[in-house]
């Protein structure tokens, strides 16, 4: 004797749930909730991205400037003692350059995240609103 298990499935979405919000507000508050705690961090690491970007500029920068008196020194020098630095340097600015770029694709990592909470926060609200008003009536 085989006995029947019933298959219905008890998981619903967010769509067939939204008549049952006036009775059970709970998910869309702890949703809500879950964005305001991600939504600060992530506006957090995309600032210290963007400050990290900035310091790696400045410093490729001076790494430019300064290989291109070192350059100049050498230049004027008979010895070739500066060309070990020289090169150091130039190996340390590629290294700031591979470095950056990692840094410019974590942003835009960062920013399409950011870009994602945002819309998910406005769909959340305008569902609220609407859902309130729906009970309202």
């Amino acid at each position: 004797m085989q006995m029947e298990m019933d298959s219905e499935s008890t998981a619903t979405s967010v769509d067939e749930n939204t008549e049952n919000f006036c009775d059970n507000p709970t998910r869309d508050t702890i949703a809500e909730g879950l964005m305001g705690l991600i939504k600060p961090t992530v506006d957090q690491l995309v600032e210290r991205v963007r400050a990290t970007r900035l310091s790696q500029l400045e410093l490729k920068q001076a790494i430019d400037s300064l290989a291109e008196e070192l350059k100049k020194i050498s230049a004027q020098q008979t010895s070739r003692d500066l060309d070990s630095y020289v090169r150091k340097l130039l190996n340390a600015k590629q290294r700031v350059v591979v470095l950056s770029n990692v840094l410019q694709n974590a942003q835009e990592r960062l920013n399409k995240v950011h870009l994602s909470i945002d819309k998910e926060v406005v769909k959340r609200k305008m569902l609220l609103n609407n859902t309130v008003e729906d009970c309202d009536s």
